[in-house]
C-alpha cells in the first residue's frame, strides 16, 4: 500500500500541522499579536499543506513528488519564519517543519 511507502513522511507531516496549529493558536495570544501576523499566515499555509499532502499520500495520489515539493518549500518557509522568534512555541513549530521539509525534499 502507497501509505506503507510514506509512513514516515506522513508522521513528519502529521507532527509538522500539530506544531504549526500550536504555533498559530499559541502566536495569537502573544502580546503583540500583530508582529506575530508572518508567522501566524505561514503557521495556517503550512498547517493546511501538510493535511493535505498526508491525505494525498494516504490514498495513493498520483502527485506525491509534485505536492511534496511544494510543502517542502512552504515548510522551509515557515521554518525560517517561525526560527526569527524565541517563544517556545515558534522555536519547536521551526524545528518540525524543517525536519518535514527534509523529509518531503525526499520524494520530490
Amino acid at each position: 500500500m502507497a501509505h506503507e511507502k510514506y509512513q514516515s513522511l506522513i508522521e513528519k507531516l502529521h507532527a509538522c500541522m500539530a506544531a504549526c496549529n500550536h504555533c498559530y493558536d499559541a502566536c495569537l495570544e502573544e502580546e503583540d499579536a500583530k508582529m506575530m501576523a508572518g508567522c501566524i499566515r505561514l503557521d495556517r499555509e503550512c498547517a493546511d499543506i501538510c493535511a493535505y499532502l498526508e491525505q494525498a499520500l494516504v490514498r495513493n495520489t498520483p502527485f506525491a513528488s509534485e505536492l511534496a515539493g511544494v510543502c517542502a518549500k512552504i515548510c522551509q518557509a515557515c521554518g525560517d519564519e517561525c526560527n526569527k522568534h524565541d517563544h517556545k512555541h515558534c522555536q519547536d513549530c521551526a524545528k518540525a517543519c524543517y525536519e518535514c521539509a527534509e523529509a518531503c525534499k525526499q520524494i520530490a
